[in-house]
């Protein structure tokens, strides 16, 4: 990735968490993040969320909506920063045998683990690993017929770019699915969750993944990520259509959807 300049000539910096790092540097910084919590991310979703994270990602695939067990309606699913595969997963086994996805992801060692689930799984027949950046993704216009990202775009440097290729990338009549965390809307439970954000949360990846720094970012990213509404209006400006939302525990997270017409 090249830097862009200002007016002074000075190459431009972008958000790491509640630090400005060089442009394009951040891509390395995250993904060195999730090269040292790849093995314990699924535990620390667990321990951070109170198994919550298992919840909305059931109502995610709710509203999705993909064909069901008992259908042979062909379909075909991106999940994109999806590397250690609980969406994809998910999918498989609610849908039938002619519904296959494609986990794509950045970070080798989230895909390896990622591998290991989906082989234990026996669905290495319907769901593909790819290596590939979510800003320039490694696959043919109108390739699939959903886009699903959990988690994973408020990681993506240049989010504008990411949603012009899951645009390009999906059929028309597709769907653009995203699953992340955003802004609390609940007096009292805005406050009790900076508390467990910054004060718990740390000291779970200190304890359990000896890494207090990588999970310090995670929760400082969440803070940096545009609320429900700037989220929405991005959505729209790469594209999409009957943009809408809808929180999850007083929008400690949010599901957007968007449609390619």
């Amino acid at each position: 990735m090249t830097d862009t300049v200002n007016d002074a000539g000075n190459a431009t910096t972008t958000s790491f968490g509640f630090r400005d790092v060089p442009e394009n540097q951040r891509q390395g910084l995250v993904n060195g993040v999730f090269s040292n919590v790849a093995e314990n991310y699924d535990l620390m979703n667990d321990l951070m969320s109170g198994g919550l994270h298992r919840l909305w990602k059931s109502d995610f695939l709710a509203w999705l909506a993909p064909p069901r067990e008992d259908s042979n309606r062909p379909f075909r699913l991106l999940d994109v920063a999806g590397g250690t595969g609980d969406v994809a997963l998910s999918y498989a086994r609610k849908t039938g045998p002619s519904a296959t996805a494609v986990i794509c992801d950045i970070s080798p060692e989230m895909l390896e683990v990622g591998r290991r689930k989906v082989q234990d799984a026996g669905l290495s027949e319907r769901i593909e690993l790819v290596e590939g950046n979510a800003e320039q993704l490694p696959f043919a216009d109108r390739s699939f017929d959903a886009y699903t990202i959990a988690f994973g775009i408020r990681n993506v440097t240049h989010i504008d770019k990411a949603l012009e290729e899951a645009f390009r990338v999906l059929k028309i009549g597709g769907r653009f699915m995203c699953l992340e965390f955003s802004q609390v809307d609940v007096p009292v439970l805005d406050r009790l969750y900076d508390l467990h954000s910054f004060e718990v949360i740390p000291r779970i990846g200190q304890a359990v993944a000896g890494d207090r720094e990588s999970y310090q970012y995670l929760v400082e990213s969440i803070r940096k990520f545009p609320n429900q509404e700037r989220f929405a209006e991005m959505i729209r400006t790469a594209g999409f259509e009957r943009v809408s939302y809808r929180n999850l525990t007083g929008g400690v997270a949010a599901i957007h959807s968007g449609w390619k017409l």
